[in-house]
């Protein structure tokens, strides 16, 4: 990755927008203002007098008043015209001769979600005040003041309405960022960057000297300053140059620095990393000798961590299933260096052009890696099914395996499905462990589809970067038969271990999925059902949706209704306590078989360890399991929204080169202003502006998810088969933008 590091002390849509520079500077009216909306920023002394009486629990005198905003002579009466003026706008009530009261239930503490388009939310710190909504609050434009996104902010409640609160920011507690990621633009009066985020609809000047070199057009890391209260633009310093925003390198490394991706470890973890001895004790005593079990590895062409290795053996009575995992928890030991900066980490990030690994690649690539020929530590869950694929056994060991072979998902495909001749000739070996695996496999699925687990087919989009770094192809990755069995081994080991957890009554973390809200879920089947659908006539349940799955299996509206069902549902997570997995239909579930790339499973392997050897191992980390499972359940959606963008960007730098092509789509969602459409063969996303549809009115139904034409009666709803032609992308805002094609809009 080119970059040029400059300080040593460097830190780590909407169709419609019109987004207005300068806006940290907008910051209406003086203090002394008599009416709320000719005011609706509390700055300066105003918001440090609020913020204080805040913290004081409402109340405080004049002269401590006066010394919390700084005390200097000249200010006693500048002070004293605030107080009066709050109290004359009934925001302080004055309690004595010189005793202020500030009502802390019109307060509350929020962290601010900028939108593009101004406005924004902040998501309450502290729930439960009588009359404050704990939904998201409404901040309008004119009420952020100098607050940006991501900031800690005390706000004052101004009005409920529908069960969601106004607000205004009152005072900045805590700045989130101090860097941003933008692009470097030289300017007549000098140079200034533009943040690539459009959460942060501003420019930051570049104080003199300070551009470090920088180049126009090239992306930067610049330092905030000056957040711009009191000026048109905030000021910065250029701490680092990135270089060409246009090479996928550079895109990955704003993608990086944007979402505040850990990506160098400490020098103690490279020293403690490298200090392991390569050699594998094959005798300890209390380690189980399975390098004679057929170990495989199945994994993608690309994949360079291999965290779990499986072998099936069939008996008289059924099968009995190894799922060995990388002993990741042999190494790195409960606050060491590796373990404080995988812990920050929280998680692998996985782009196409490279990885943030949790682990150093010592340990990610090598010791910890279940490579062919090779001897490793492992953790092994051992069990026993009947025919049926009912599990009968559960037993775990600390084990030494010898993975045999490397395989792939082609290849495993090739043998079982395609069979082809000349793979299975070269491969015959397989053959029969194969077949065992895939038997076992089938009947696990059977099972698991039966209790209710949902059975998504959702298609995996993959992006090639060429040689020369640029993309060279977006397509669909092709799931069969070896994914499956992946899959079911993998959900098999896992919820073992959150059974034996369970039965134990040993506290442990689980990976939980709440059931839907079921207000969502009426609206959801009142759309699907208008879409020719029938509804399934029992209960809202994982089988319930499932039934309806079943009417779209293979079908051009199969994803898009997948997608749907998804955005039905709430988030999985990690949490202490075991409320089961809705989607999997599951009574126990945790995650146990990647410790090389989630941190949670290290947790749980340490957990294991420490229910079936309580005398040899020692205590995990002291950190409270319900604090650990709201913040690696953050790390994990910031790693998702991280890979998302960086797909986004090298999607819309793919697609610069094919405006006027024609692609077939499906419309997968209608606004007010426009329709959004999916790309059948690259399960790319764009949107086709209702201001570039056939000139008409249009009506837009909500609840019925289309968009009729007053005139001609022309309807667009969701799940209709389109062909779209592009017209143009806006690499910065990584949008896409189609026409529909003439033969569509005839």
């Amino acid at each position: 990755m080119s970059r040029r590091k400059l300080s040593e002390k460097r830190t780590k849509g909407s169709v419609h927008r019109k987004v207005k520079q300068g806006r940290l500077s907008q910051i209406a009216g003086k203090h002394g203002s008599r009416r709320e909306k000719d005011n609706p920023v509390l700055s300066g002394h105003v918001g440090e007098i609020i913020g204080y009486l805040y913290e004081e629990g409402g109340e405080a005198g004049f002269q401590e008043i006066l010394q919390a905003v700084g005390g200097q002579r000249g200010m006693r009466k500048e002070i004293v015209s605030i107080l009066e003026d709050l109290s004359h706008r009934h925001i302080l009530k004055k309690t004595g001769k010189k005793n202020y009261k500030l009502d802390p239930l019109d307060f509350v503490e929020g962290e601010l979600s900028v939108n593009p388009r101004g406005f924004a939310f902040a998501a309450p710190l502290k729930t439960g005040k009588p009359g404050i909504s704990e939904k998201d609050i409404f901040i309008p434009a004119a009420g952020i003041g100098s607050a940006l996104h991501g900031d800690q902010v005390l706000l004052r409640i101004i009005r409920q309405s529908r069960g969601r609160s106004e607000a205004r920011v009152v005072k900045v507690l805590h700045r989130k960022t101090s860097h941003i990621v933008g692009i470097y633009r030289q300017g007549r009066q000098g140079g200034y960057v533009v943040p690539e985020d459009e959460r942060f609809p501003f420019t930051v000047d570049i104080v003199q000297d300070s551009s470090g070199g920088a180049e126009n057009g090239e992306a930067v890391m610049v330092e905030l300053m000056d957040w711009g209260q009191e000026k048109a633009r905030a000021t910065g310093r250029i701490t680092e140059i990135l270089g060409d925003p246009d090479s996928t390198a550079v895109q990955m490394a704003i993608v990086i620095r944007k979402f505040d991706l850990p990506h160098e470890f400490s020098e103690q973890s490279i020293e403690q990393a490298a200090s392991f001895s390569e050699k594998v004790d094959c005798s300890p005593e209390d380690r189980t000798n399975l390098r004679d079990i057929f170990h495989v590895t199945i994994d993608g062409e690309t994949a360079r961590d291999f965290d779990d290795a499986v072998s099936v053996l069939k008996t008289r009575t059924g099968f009995k299933l190894y799922v060995s995992i990388a002993d990741v928890s042999h190494y790195i030991k409960p606050g060491s260096p590796l373990d404080m900066d995988a812990w920050l980490r929280g998680t692998s990030v996985y782009f196409p052009t490279g990885v943030l690994p949790m682990l150093p690649e010592r340990l990610s690539n090598d010791l910890c890696s279940l490579k062919p020929d090779v001897d490793r530590y492992a953790f092994t869950a051992i069990l026993d099914f009947d025919r049926s694929g009912r599990r009968k056994k559960i037993r775990f060991v600390k084990s030494v395996i010898r993975s045999a072979r490397r395989l792939t998902y082609t290849m495993v495909r090739q043998i079982l499905v395609d069979k082809d001749p000349a793979v299975r000739r070269n491969n015959k070996e397989l053959h029969t462990p194969l077949k065992w695996m895939a038997e076992l496999g089938t009947e696990l699925e059977k099972g698991r589809i039966a209790r209710g687990s949902m059975g998504f087919e959702i298609p995996e989009s993959f992006i090639e970067i060429g040689s020369d770094d640029t993309v060279t192809g977006i397509g669909i990755l092709q799931r069969n038969l070896a994914h499956k069995i992946i899959e079911e081994f993998m959900l098999a080991a896992n919820e073992a271990v959150a059974e034996t957890f369970t039965k134990q009554h040993f506290a442990a973390m689980y990976r939980i999925h709440q059931s839907p809200d079921v207000v969502k879920v009426a609206e959801f089947a009142e759309f699907v059902q208008s879409m020719g659908y029938e509804l399934p006539r029992e209960k809202y349940s994982s089988k319930w949706f499932n039934k309806l799955l079943d009417q779209t299996r293979d079908t051009p509206r199969e994803y898009l209704i997948s997608n749907l069902i998804l955005r039905v549902m709430q988030q999985a997570r990690y949490s202490p306590e075991n409320i089961g997995h809705f989607g999997l239909a599951a009574s126990y579930y945790t995650h146990f078989t990647s410790p090389i790339r989630r941190y949670p499973d290290l947790m749980v392997h340490r957990s294991l360890k420490q229910l079936l050897w309580p005398k040899k191992e020692k205590a995990a980390s002291p950190i409270p399991l319900d604090e650990a499972g709201e913040f690696l359940s953050k790390r994990e959606r910031v790693a998702v929204d991280a890979e998302r963008q960086m797909v986004d960007r090298l999607t819309v730098r793919y697609l610069a080169d094919k405006i006027g092509e024609n692609f077939s789509g499906i419309v997968s969602g209608i606004t007010s202003f426009g329709l959004f459409i999916q790309l059948t063969d690259t399960m790319i996303s764009g949107a086709v502006a209702v201001t570039d549809l056939p000139a008409d009115g249009y009506q837009f139904h909500e609840k019925q998810h289309s968009l009729i034409a007053e005139r001609t009666g022309t309807s667009y709803q969701v799940g209709d088969l389109v062909t779209v032609q592009l017209i143009s992308v806006d690499k910065r805002r990584q949008r896409i933008n189609f026409i529909f094609a003439e033969d569509e809009a005839d």
